[in-house]
């Protein structure tokens, strides 16, 4: 078989990377720009693996097609560029020279004019990226999804770990707390007063109980109405889903939301300027058949369509 020079390079595959999107760490002309944060504090007393959820959202994301006809019937990765960056180097439980890592990474990105979307990781890779974030955008303010805060008091000796990440956030003013939320929350927790220790740094909570009652549509107005206008981060943390649809998570608790309900709030944002984002906590070895990092892709692409929207009506 004689192959044409022009192309011989379809001869060889590259990295894999998020629903084939270019490799690249060029950002000046994408974007968004997917970075995975194979970083996990190594600290969860029963599940520790999230580590490796960069490559298991990468792997499951071919079953993502290009198209959503239903609601951007485009290829909104190309229009928008997205790239992906590749992992962040570091090594997981070294956390501060990990977190200096993922931020100046995610700041390189964001400077050059993409949307960083970072794959954790556990939930304190937002830490670094919140503050990168915040570094191009000021007036930053943070939608986190979850059935946790993460913004428990700080332990004086160890600072850093999976459950204070918002707390830093707020004392150093990397985000406005007064205007942020806390989404999702619902289920055990491993200390008393975690839910009016979040209030007292200023942020906004819903409880899942509340968001239910309350009703979708009225819960996501009144959200919207202390995001609107401003730059706004979006925190995803897979374990806000229900353990039937999302088994594979560094703390799973029961009752969040199903695959459908969790897809229709990120819907329902479309219009905010999201101007970064994260989905974290995949932990591929507690996870059954790779069905929660599939649908971690699926949130990805919906999160990159509400970038594209953003982008569209923001310029």
């Amino acid at each position: 078989m004689k192959i044409d020079k022009s192309t011989a390079a379809q001869l060889y595959s590259g990295p894999q990377t998020f629903m084939g999107v270019p490799s690249s760490t060029d950002a000046s002309r994408a974007g968004a720009a997917i970075l995975g944060c194979p970083f996990d504090c190594g600290t969860h007393a029963f599940r520790v693996g999230s580590r490796q959820g960069p490559a298991a959202i990468r792997e499951q994301s071919p079953l993502i097609r290009r198209y959503q006809s239903e609601l951007a019937d485009c290829d909104i990765l190309s229009e928008l560029g997205v790239i992906d960056a590749g992992d962040v180097v570091l090594t997981p439980s070294r956390m501060e020279k990990s977190f200096e890592a993922i931020e100046e990474a995610a700041f390189r990105l964001a400077e050059a004019g993409a949307a960083p979307v970072g794959f954790g990781g556990d939930g304190s890779v937002s830490l670094p990226l919140v503050r990168a974030a915040g570094r191009v955008h000021p007036g930053l303010a943070v939608l986190h999804i979850d059935s946790h805060t993460d913004a428990y008091p700080i332990d004086p000796v160890h600072r850093y770990d999976a459950a204070t990440q918002f707390t830093h956030a707020a004392q150093e003013q990397k985000v406005l707390a007064t205007s942020s939320w806390h989404v999702g929350l619902r289920g055990t927790t491993s200390r008393p007063g975690v839910y009016a220790y979040t209030g007292d740094l200023g942020y906004n909570t819903m409880t899942m109980r509340d968001f239910q009652s309350m009703g979708a549509d009225k819960a996501v107005q009144r959200i919207r109405q202390s995001l609107e206008g401003r730059p706004v981060y979006l925190s995803w943390d897979m374990d806000v889903f229900d353990p039937s649809c999302a088994p594979g998570v560094c703390t799973p608790a029961w009752g969040g939301f199903s695959a459908r309900e969790g897809l229709e709030v990120i819907r329902s944002l479309a219009g905010l300027n999201i101007v970064g984002a994260d989905v974290n906590t995949v932990s591929p070895p507690h996870d059954i058949n790779g069905m929660t990092a599939f649908l971690a892709a699926a949130v990805t692409h919906e999160i990159l369509m509400l970038i594209w929207r953003a982008r569209s009506e923001h310029k």
